[in-house]
């Protein structure tokens, strides 16, 4: 069978896209030469999860940022999954916005933080020293300025005050 007409799959034969990515996820030909890969399903404390995204925000990966927070929101206590969905959502946003997809990058910046002001509301849920308000001000700031190009490396939140 033709490589390009098998499926990929992981070592427990789940489908998986094997080829390799750039820094804002985007898959590359088979062969090329990608960016490391975010393990999946690592389990961090929460300030694991926030300097491990912090980092890779910072380097200009908000893809694989993504896939940090959602290790986070798929393992952590039901409660707080809505906090880390809406990161997720926000590192998504980032990325279609640096990818040149404005009106995605808008939509999820947009759910992202509407996510984490339910999330605020609620009474004492943790929210492990995020600044909850600054994102929100990020992202509307960020989303305002679209379809404007976005360098998602100088564009990156602060995740904490």
């Amino acid at each position: 069978m033709e490589t390009s007409a098998r499926r990929d799959r992981d070592a427990e034969g789940r489908a998986r896209n094997a080829r390799p990515r750039d820094g804002l996820g985007r898959p590359l030909p088979y062969g090329a030469e990608g960016v490391a890969r975010q393990p999946e399903g690592v389990q961090r404390v929460p300030a694991e999860t926030l300097r491990e995204a912090q980092r890779l925000l910072d380097a200009g990966m908000p893809f694989h940022a993504h896939e940090v927070f959602e290790d986070a929101w798929k393992a952590g206590p039901a409660q707080e999954e809505p906090l880390w969905r809406g990161l997720a959502q926000l590192a998504v946003g980032l990325t279609h916005a640096a990818r040149g997809n404005s009106r995605g990058g808008a939509s999820l910046l947009e759910r992202g933080t509407g996510s984490l002001a339910r999330y605020a509301a609620r009474e004492g849920v943790p929210t492990y020293g995020i600044d909850l308000d600054g994102l929100a001000v990020w992202a509307r700031e960020l989303s305002a300025r679209l379809p404007a190009p976005v360098d998602a490396a100088t564009e990156a939140p602060r995740l904490t005050g």
